[in-house]
This record gives structure tokens, C-alpha cells and sequence, in this order.
């Protein structure tokens, strides 16, 4: 029986033009593992993710998933969150409690199993995967490796039949890599546990693989067992022949009859079988060559010593560390071990209690801006380097301060992402690349830098074999050009082909250097496939090529890429970002003209002191009632006459809206506007303040009412609740972490926001859900249904007059509604509602009294919604229909 069948499957991302998936059909077979391979973007992520419902994208498809012999849509929520189990590329975004016994438990729980069910499934996975020695620690004591494992148990404890892994050794190093998936194994052979994974290592993944699937630009190329995959790749010459195993790749390139080796193993049986006939050359084997001692030295680092509290261990132990201008110098070593500190150390962020350290010969302590023009640093996280909506603006970002031309800064954002092989990716938001394109947008900004030294945390973390044979051929350019490279990695390949030195960090230190050649030879973990395959017959064998080379082989040349650093002729057929013509329409001109002429008119009456309406006798904080007025004229002019752009993106426009729809928006308008105030006015008179409590719950129900209604036609996905549940949580903690401003918070700002995004109904809820929530921190009282209803109509009334059009979806016409809004409608609200909750006989002159004396927090509370709205609204706004829009909750 199929675990899953792919029929015909093709995918569209929607603000992509061509096709993510293109006619996929595969068949996974119940027990299978299968090893999905192919370079960074080619549709790897999108598929899996398209097998486990609740992590797929939102796109057009085409074509049936068929898992169990069922239509993939026609399971339920709990058969795919407990028979597909999902582990994701880092360890950390999958983590979500503190102790580890708990995020073994975490998945059960949420699926309501029984405690008695849920400690035997714990200890059971917990003993299988040999984690009860650290069952009671802390997640955050754990190594990247236990973490891994961590989350494949809290998987495994579900019993899922099918385990889907998106390079899921990626960020291990090489130890931890394979411990894990010795341990993916052992799920796999003895509980019988379909596999389904995508790896870029390649080295252990073929040779524990029933089959392998290559996919090239959303397309299947090769679907067979690993051996017959490495075949089609040699005939058909293809660039992922690079990503297999060190002995198939020898295999390839020797002429002989012997059968293909897959593991390190078989190469030596094969090397063993083939020298027994044919007379190995290890002479030609290159040499170590020694690097010029006349170089300057480009970083020194001093006895340093580094911790990141007082009162904790020491990191960096006595360093010693020196790297030549012009080098390509690589740090390997464990998780853990200091090499990220290190780096740290190294662009300044963190300083070493004891020591010294030295940059071009001069003290880093003496240096000033060291990040412009002579460090540049690409993290662990490339996402930590993103800012801006498109890739296109974030490498724009970097060239702002040279002060440019639009023309030269276009040539050099257009020849770096050439260089890089994201010039297809320059519109597209930097959050939604997949991780290996996130890397080359990330190293992409950090050269438009033209740093003089580059510092590299695991830059080929999430690259495919022919992106880092062009990665290569770019740090090979940057040390023609002088620039000194020092890289942190786990990837041992690439630094014994590229480097020209490696040292092992442990325990804070460096504990040995060298020449990759002299580095390499002869350790047994922290070496090259090639030299563990090799060491009894050719033991000075470090790379592919010089067993080939010994072997009297032809060795297979990689395409050479033109990656000159300084080429600057690469003109791109994009589209670039134009500024908007903002022409002023003519009701902005009649408009702003009004509002000139009325504050002349209210300046002239305030200087000559004409006092037409009794105002002069009123004033706020030292200023009289006509100069406010005049204040406010003169900002509505201002931003008639200076019109700024809508912010966040175009949204698909939600479809007509039909009679049932009609009917509905209409229910929850009587619910908003009568029901509501006729809750709080018969509960005031009838109960007589003494159940406050019951009356906002009342009003929570008839604000979930509509709530329900607008998502009856339809199963809401839990993305779609959880965003709500954010907002909520944010207008929550917004209001409790200004408490010692009164009224000058962010709640009413939140609120608007999320009516101009979600619509009234949902601004409601938010609004109202807030005003409860929030005074369990401040206070319940008679007060909470009041501040509930204030909320909650402002959302909705936000949703209706955005979302119709009525009001543009501007920064100034947000504060300008937020300002008002919050005066006549929150202090409308409010203000009488303290006289009714406290009075018992109610008189006009008693309602007009608490509007004059409550002006004063009014105007606060309104100067803080528009301060609040100008400073957040354009991001947030633009973050939330980004992710609307990326993951389908647009109407």
C-alpha cells in the first residue's frame, strides 16, 4: 500500500510567474525511505510542505495527493497531525516549551490523549531514542544535535506512519549529522516508518535510501535506487552529479567493471578490489604548497578570554589566533565549542575580559566604524541581515550612503545578484526564499559592502553542490582582490577543496592548524569521505580528485563561472522600483485651501484676542481652545496639500458579496449597535453595577456571535485564529506596559489596525476581547463592558470605512482617523458612562459635565493613538497582508 501517491501535481506560488511544482507523479511506498535531492529553490520545500496540510503554501494546484488510498484534502485535522509527522531545517523554529519532558509531551496533549497514555508513549520514545539522561533538563542546555533529536521523538510519540524531514541535518555538525541519522535509520528499519527527506549531504542519506528522487526546477529528473540515480546524473551530465557520495564519484570517473560503491565502506573494498589489478599512482597526488610568509597579517587575536556573564564559565579560553591578508582561513569544531563567539569577538559585538586583538595591526579598540568598508559579517541566521519588502531594497540598502546615482546603483545591485544567481529573486519578499536562497541574498548584501576582511558563520549552510562550487569561484575572486576570509563551518568538503588553512576549535580554543592537506590526513571524524575511503592504500588522499588522480582517471571539470567581483556590465530586464508621481487631485486643493484659510481666520482671532465663542476662557495644559484648533487646521492642510502613498500591498479584492452574505453583514450590524448597548444598559438598570462580570461576558458571546457567523461557510485554518489570538495578546501588553502613562497607549491604535486589515467584525472582537482581557491586569468593574463596547465599535467601525474605500489606507489619514476617532467615540463612550455607572439620578447638565471635565485625558488618549499609529501602523499593516496574502486569508 502507497503512504502517498502524487498525481499529476503542479504548483503556483501566487506572486510567482512560473511554477513551483511542474506535473510531479510519485509513488512513496508504505516503510519506504526516500531522499528527495536537487538544488536550492528547485521545489524541494514546496512539495514536502504540501504533503502535511497544515504547513502548505498558498498557491494555485493542480493535480490529487492520495495518502493511505485517500484524497489527502478528505482527512481530518487530527488523522494528518498524527499519522504525518513534520521536522523542520533548524531545531529551534520547532521547539515550543522549556523542559524537555514537556516537548515530549506536547503533541499528545494538544491531540487530548489520556495522562495515563501520554506518560507510557513518553517513556517509551524517550528510552527508544536514549534521552533519559536528559529527560528533566532544560531545552536551552541542549546541543543543536540533542535538539534534532528532541524533535524527531516529539514527532515519533505521535506514531505518525509517515516522517517527512526538510534538511534536517543542516545546521549539525558533521558528528551530530550522522548520529542523527543513524537514528532516522533506526526509526525507519524497526518500527517500520515511511521516510521522506530532503538533504543536500548526500554522503550518508544514499546509502541508507530504498530510493532517490531528483527534482530540477519543479521537475522530476531521476526517481530510482541510488545507484541508478548516480548513473543518470553522469550520462545526462547534470550539476547535482557533484552533490553524490565521494565513492560514486570516483567510481565515475575510473574506467572499470567493478560494482558502484556507495558508503565509505564499500569505497575501500572497491579501492582494495581495483589496486589488486591496477597499479595506484599516489605520486600524483598533489603536494602541499606553503603560503607566503612576506603576507600582512590581516587579524591577530592574543590570549583572549571571553564570557558572556560574570558569573558563568568562560567560552573562549586563552585564543590564539593569526590569519594572513588574503587568506581563506576555516574554523571546524563541534556545536558549542566557541566558533560563533569567536566571529563575535572578532566584528566587535562582544569584547574579551583579558587579551588582545588586532585588525590590520591596528587595535579593534581604536578603530572606528569597523563594519564600513573594512568588516563585513554574514550570520548564522541570514534572515537577522533582512529589513526591507523585496530583496531588490535590501540590497539597495546597502549603497544608500555612497550617494549614487539611481543608474550606478542599479548596475551594482544587478551584477552582485548575478553573481549570486538571485537575480529572479530581487521582488520577491526576503522572508519568502527558501533557506539556500535566503543565503545568497544574504552574502549578496554583505558584498555590495566591499569589506576588506569577511567574517562567515556556516555560509553554505542550506546550498546545493553547484551553488557552492560558484560560491567557491566568488571567494576566489574576493582573495585575488585582497579581501581576507575567515569561515566558520561544519561543511569539511568544501573547506579541504577551498581553504587555505583549517584549525579545530575545542573548548574555547584552537587546538590544531594547518594546510587542509596536513589538517585532514588522518583524523578519523573530521576528515573527507575521500581520506577515510582512502587512508590504507593512499593515505596522503584528502580529495575526490586525487584518488581519481592516483587511480589514472579523468576527473570530471565543474563549469567555470564568471564571478569577477569587479564586473560591472550586467544589465537586468526587471523592473526596477519607481518612485510614485503623487499628483495633488482637486478636492486635496479645495480641501487644503479651506482648512489654510481657517487657520489664518483662527490664528488672526487668537492674536487680536476676539473672543466670538467663550472659547478664550478655555485651555488645555497652557494653551487656549483656538490654538489647538488652529493646530489641528493647519495639519489637516498640511497633509491635503502633501498626499502620501497607501501603505501596505494590493490585496485580491474579496468577491461580491451575495444575499446570505448580505443578510449576515446586516445580523451583525444589530448585533454591533443595538444589542450590545441595549447588554449594557439593562444590566446598569436591572442589576445595578453588581454583575459587571456576567454583563461582559455576555457582550464577549454576542461578539463572537458574528465572529462565528463570518467563518460558518468555511473551516478557518488555525493560522488564521492565531494571528487574531496576536493581536489580541499585542493590544493586551501594549496597555499593560504603558500603565504609568494614563491614557496614552497603543490599544486604540492596535484596534484600528486590525480593523483596516481583518474588517469590523473582526475589529469587534479584538477590540472587545482587549478591554476584558486587559483589566484583569487593571481592575474588573462596572467599567469593563463600557471600554469593551468602546473598543470593540471602534474596530468595527475602522473595517467598514476602510475596507469600503471611504477612507485611503495612508499614515496621515490613519492618525487623523485615529485622533478623532478616540476623541468622539472612545471619550463619547466613556465619559457619559462614568456618570450612568455612579449616578443614580441622570441629568443632561451632569452627561455635558463629564465631557468638559474629561476633555483633558481625551486629547491625550487621542495624541497617543495618532503618535502610536504614525510610528507602527505602515509595518504592521504591510506584515500583516503580507502574511495574508502569502498564506491565503485573503477574503
Amino acid at each position: 500500500m502507497e503512504s502517498f501517491k502524487i498525481e499529476n501535481l503542479s504548483f503556483a506560488y501566487m506572486d510567482r510567474v512560473s511554477n513551483a511544482l511542474n506535473n510531479i507523479n510519485i509513488t512513496i511506498n508504505m516503510g519506504e525511505f526516500v531522499t528527495i535531492c536537487g538544488k536550492s529553490g528547485c521545489g524541494k520545500t514546496t512539495l514536502l510542505r504540501l504533503l502535511k496540510p497544515s504547513l502548505s503554501p498558498y498557491g494555485k494546484i493542480v493535480g490529487d495527493i492520495y495518502f493511505e488510498g485517500k484524497l489527502l484534502s478528505q482527512c481530518d485535522t487530527k488523522e494528518q497531525t498524527s499519522k504525518i509527522g513534520f521536522v523542520m531545517q533548524s531545531p529551534e523554529n520547532q521547539i515550543v516549551t522549556d523542559r524537555v519532558w514537556h516537548e515530549l509531551a506536547f503533541g499528545l496533549e494538544s491531540l487530548g490523549y489520556s495522562t495515563s497514555e501520554i506518560r507510557t508513549r513518553v517513556s517509551e520514545m524517550a528510552s527508544f531514542f536514549g534521552i533519559q539522561t536528559w529527560f528533566h533538563k532544560k531545552v536551552s542546555e541542549l546541543s543543536g544535535g540533542q535538539k534534532q533529536i528532541l524533535n524527531l521523538a516529539s514527532v515519533m510519540v505521535m506514531q505518525p506512519s509517515v516522517l517527512i524531514l526538510d534538511e534536517p541535518t543542516s545546521q549539525l555538525d558533521p558528528i551530530a549529522a550522522q548520529e542523527f541519522l543513524k537514528t532516522l535509520e533506526k526509526v525507519n528499519r524497526e518500527l517500520g516508518t515511511s521516510v521522506v527527506m530532503t538533504e543536500h549531504r548526500l554522503e550518508e542519506a544514499f546509502a541508507m535510501s530504498d530510493r532517490v528522487i531528483v527534482i530540477d526546477e519543479g521537475r522530476v529528473i531521476a526517481d530510482a535506487s541510488p545507484r541508478e540515480v548516480g548513473e543518470i546524473l553522469k550520462n545526462i551530465e547534470h550539476d547535482m552529479y557533484f552533490a553524490l557520495p565521494a565513492p560514486m564519484r570516483v567510481y565515475a570517473q575510473v574506467q572499470n567493471s567493478l560494482e558502484c560503491p556507495l558508503t565509505v565502506r564499500d569505497g575501500r573494498i572497491w579501492l582494495e578490489n581495483y589496486s589488486e589489478n591496477n597499479k595506484l599512482k599516489p605520486e600524483f597526488i598533489p603536494k602541499t604548497t606553503n603560503c607566503d610568509e612576506n603576507q600582512d597579517v590581516a587579524i591577530e587575536i592574543k590570549d583572549a578570554w571571553f564570557r558572556y556573564e560574570r558569573e558563568m564559565p568562560d567560552v573562549i579560553k586563552g585564543l590564539n589566533l593569526t590569519v594572513m591578508k588574503g587568506e581563506l582561513f576555516a574554523v571546524l569544531g563541534g556545536n558549542g565549542t566557541g566558533k560563533t563567539t569567536a566571529l563575535s569577538l572578532i566584528s566587535g559585538i562582544n569584547k574579551p575580559y583579558r587579551g588582545k586583538l588586532f585588525i590590520t595591526g591596528k587595535s579593534i579598540s581604536q578603530i572606528k566604524d569597523l563594519h564600513k568598508g573594512i568588516l563585513g559579517v554574514l550570520p548564522q541566521n541570514p534572515q537577522s541581515l533582512f529589513s526591507q519588502k523585496t530583496v531588490y531594497l535590501d540590497l539597495e540598502e546597502m549603497l544608500s550612503e555612497r550617494k549614487l546615482q539611481i543608474k550606478e546603483i542599479d548596475e551594482q545591485v544587478f551584477t552582485v545578484a548575478k553573481m549570486c544567481h538571485i537575480e529572479n529573486l530581487l521582488e520577491s519578499h526576503p522572508y519568502d526564499l527558501s533557506g539556500g536562497e535566503q543565503q545568497r541574498a544574504a552574502l549578496a548584501k554583505i558584498l555590495l559592502q566591499s569589506p576588506q576582511i569577511l567574517l562567515l558563520d556556516e555560509p553554505t549552510k542550506g546550498m546545493d553542490a553547484h551553488f557552492k562550487g560558484e560560491f567557491a569561484d566568488i571567494l576566489r575572486s574576493l582573495k585575488t582582490n585582497g579581501v581576507t576570509i575567515v569561515m566558520v563551518s561544519h561543511d569539511i568538503e568544501f573547506c579541504a577543496e577551498y581553504a587555505d588553512k583549517c584549525a579545530m576549535f575545542f573548548d574555547g580554543s584552537i587546538s590544531s592548524t594547518g594546510t587542509p592537506r596536513e589538517f585532514f590526513k588522518g583524523k578519523s571524524f573530521y576528515t573527507t569521505s575521500a581520506n577515510r575511503m582512502a587512508r590504507t592504500k593512499l593515505p596522503d588522499a584528502v580529495l575526490v580528485d586525487d584518488i581519481v588522480l592516483a587511480c589514472g582517471g579523468e576527473i570530471k571539470k565543474k563549469d567555470k563561472h564568471n564571478c569577477n567581483y569587479k564586473q560591472k556590465n550586467y544589465k537586468s530586464e526587471l523592473n526596477t522600483p519607481k518612485k510614485e508621481s503623487r499628483r495633488i487631485s482637486a478636492k486635496r486643493i479645495i480641501l487644503g485651501s479651506i482648512f489654510a484659510l481657517l487657520f489664518v481666520v483662527t490664528t488672526l482671532l487668537s492674536i487680536s484676542n476676539i473672543d466670538i465663542l467663550s472659547f478664550s476662557n478655555v485651555s488645555f495644559m497652557g494653551f487656549t481652545t483656538l490654538q489647538i484648533i488652529s493646530l489641528f487646521e493647519i495639519v489637516v492642510a498640511i497633509f491635503a496639500f502633501f498626499p502620501q502613498k497607501d501603505i501596505g500591498i494590493k490585496v485580491v479584492q474579496a468577491p461580491k458579496a451575495d444575499g446570505n452574505r448580505k443578510r449576515r453583514n446586516l445580523l451583525i450590524t444589530i448585533l454591533m449597535l443595538i444589542l450590545i448597548p441595549l447588554t449594557i444598559y439593562m444590566g446598569y438598570f436591572f442589576f445595578g453595577n453588581r454583575k459587571y462580570y456576567f454583563i461582559s461576558l455576555l457582550i464577549i458571546l454576542e461578539t463572537i456571535v458574528p465572529f462565528c457567523l463570518l467563518y460558518e461557510s468555511r473551516k478557518p485554518k488555525a493560522r488564521e485564529l492565531v494571528l487574531i489570538s496576536v493581536f489580541c495578546a499585542m493590544a493586551v501588553a501594549g496597555r499593560v506596559a504603558f500603565f504609568m502613562l494614563p491614557q496614552f497607549k497603543p490599544v486604540v491604535a492596535l484596534v484600528i489596525i486590525a480593523g483596516v486589515c481583518f474588517g469590523g467584525e473582526t475589529g469587534f472582537l479584538i477590540g472587545a476581547i482587549t478591554g476584558f482581557v486587559s483589566n484583569f491586569f487593571f481592575g474588573q468593574g462596572p467599567w469593563t463592558p463600557w471600554q469593551m463596547f468602546a473598543y470593540g465599535i471602534i474596530g468595527f467601525i475602522t473595517g467598514i470605512l476602510f475596507r469600503s474605500g471611504l477612507i485611503r489606507k495612508t499614515k496621515a489619514s490613519l492618525c487623523l482617523f485615529g485622533f478623532l476617532v478616540t476623541l468622539v467615540v472612545y471619550g463619547g463612550i466613556m465619559n457619559p458612562a462614568s456618570v450612568i455607572m455612579w449616578q443614580n439620578k441622570i441629568t443632561w447638565e451632569m452627561i455635558f459635565s463629564s465631557y468638559i471635565l474629561g476633555l483633558t485625558f481625551d486629547l491625550i488618549h487621542s495624541v497617543g493613538t495618532a503618535f502610536f499609529l504614525w510610528f507602527i501602523s505602515e509595518p504592521m499593516i504591510d506584515i500583516v497582508e503580507r502574511i495574508k496574502v502569502k498564506y491565503g486569508l485573503v477574503e
